[in-house]
C-alpha cells in the first residue's frame, strides 16, 4: 500500500512505522492523540476510488493525516460500497491497534453511513457497526463520522 500526507509527499516506508514514528514524536512533545480510521469512496465513471485515511487529532492543538487511494473497476450495489469502505478502514485500524495499545492511543473506526434510514447507505449501518464493534473497535457513523466523511471524502481525487 502506498501512502501519502495530506501535502501529497510520499510516505517512504511502512504505514505501521510512519505511525509510530508520528506517535513518538507527538508523545515526546507530551501532546496526546486519538486516531480516527475511515474510508469514502467515490465512482466515476466504470471505476470506484477509496480513500483511506489515518487522521491523528492532537488534544487541543489540531491535527494531521495520512492517506490511502485506491481504484477499482470492479462495480458494487450502494450496500456492497459501504462494507467495502469498512473493509479497508478495519484492516489498517487492525493493522495499527497493538500500536495504539501500546502508546495508550484512542481509536475511532469512522463509517461513512447514514444513521438516518431515509439515505440508501442506512442499508449498511447495521452490518457495519457489527463489524467494527465485533473487532473490538470503537464505532462512528454519520453525523459523528468526520474522518470517513469529510477527511477521506477530500482524499478521494
Amino acid at each position: 500500500m502506498r501512502w501519502r500526507r495530506f501535502n501529497g509527499e510520499t510516505i517512504h516506508m511502512p504505514i505501521k512505522s510512519a505511525v509510530e514514528d508520528a506517535i513518538k514524536r507527538e508523545h515526546d512533545k507530551g501532546v496526546h492523540l486519538k486516531v480516527c480510521i475511515g474510508t469514502d469512496s467515490q465512482v466515476k465513471g466504470s471505476e470506484t476510488e477509496f480513500a483511506t485515511v489515518i487522521v491523528f487529532l492532537r488534544e487541543h492543538s489540531g491535527g494531521f493525516m495520512f492517506i490511502h487511494n485506491e481504484k477499482t473497476k470492479q462495480r458494487y450495489n450502494i450496500k456492497e460500497r459501504m462494507l467495502v469502505e469498512v473493509a479497508k478502514s478495519i484492516e489498517v485500524a487492525y493493522e495499527l491497534c497493538n500500536l495504539f495499545i501500546q502508546y495508550d492511543v484512542d481509536m475511532e473506526v469512522h463509517a461513512d453511513i447514514n444513521t438516518n434510514p431515509h439515505f440508501k447507505s442506512n442499508d449498511a449501518l447495521r452490518e457495519a457497526m457489527g463489524y467494527i464493534m465485533g473487532m473490538g473497535f470503537a464505532f462512528k457513523a454519520k453525523p459523528e463520522a468526520f474522518a470517513s466523511s469529510c477527511c477521506a471524502d477530500k482524499a478521494c481525487n
